[in-house]
């Protein structure tokens, strides 16, 4: 298999520098760099990465604006973001991964922990199952094409909502604790509280509609979704 390819885009170049090697050295990956928001869409269009690693505080377009750009692309729907940033408050990490963000890491970091994420992240990717199509009696989901219907309307959710009811439908009819939707929609635990799920599954139950009593609650234990 190809190495992945993980675009950084950093404006300090010694910062970047360090991610570049520490990502590279061990022959996991091929990283490249460039320096500005600008660079990044371009970047990203000549070559789609595996995975980018983002920073907030950029030249020209700011990381959050690359972010919804890329997010906007039919192509970068489903490449992980890694936003890289000293902006530490909870509403800054909230705003990051709202604007479709799979991980978020503040400065100074830890180049080992950062690797380590990178790492995870893209065994995510690796995993996750393509070209499959939910079809039940009110909704039908095409995880591939990323078109989601309740009795024949589209519905519109986002990129966080999408992944939760992706991984609840691949393990249909089997209940599935907070903890492993964190760990397995998110990709750490300890920036987001468990009982903050409950928020992120009831968004998609009302969107869904009628489909939406499908995702059911198991008190104590966490949710299923039920065929």
């Amino acid at each position: 298999m190809p190495k992945p390819h993980v675009l950084i885009v950093e404006d300090e170049p010694d910062i970047a520098g360090l991610i570049k090697h520490t990502l590279e050295k061990n022959g996991a990956t091929h990283a490249a760099i460039v320096g500005s928001g600008d660079g990044a869409i371009k970047a990203f269009a000549e070559q789609r990465p595996d995975l980018v690693i983002l920073d907030l505080n950029l030249p020209s377009i700011s990381g959050l604006e690359v972010c919804r750009i890329l997010r906007a692309r039919p192509d970068g729907g489903r490449v992980p973001i890694i936003m890289l940033t000293a902006r530490t408050s909870e509403d800054d990490r909230v705003i990051g991964l709202e604007q479709g963000a799979d991980d978020y890491v503040t400065k100074p970091f830890s180049l080992r922990e950062l690797f380590a994420r990178v790492q995870a992240v893209l065994r995510r990717t690796r995993t996750e199952q393509t070209a499959e199509v939910y079809r039940g009696e009110r909704l039908v989901a095409d995880f591939d094409a990323v078109a989601i219907a309740v009795d024949g309307a589209p519905v519109r959710l986002t990129r966080r909502e999408f992944e939760l009811l992706r991984f609840l439908v691949h393990n249909k009819n089997r209940v599935v604790s907070r903890d492993r939707l964190l760990e397995s929609v998110w990709g750490y635990e300890r920036d987001v509280e468990t009982r903050s799920i409950d928020v992120h599954i009831g968004r998609p139950r009302v969107k869904l509609k009628t489909a939406g009593r499908q995702i059911e609650t198991v008190v104590g234990l966490g949710y299923r979704f039920v065929d």
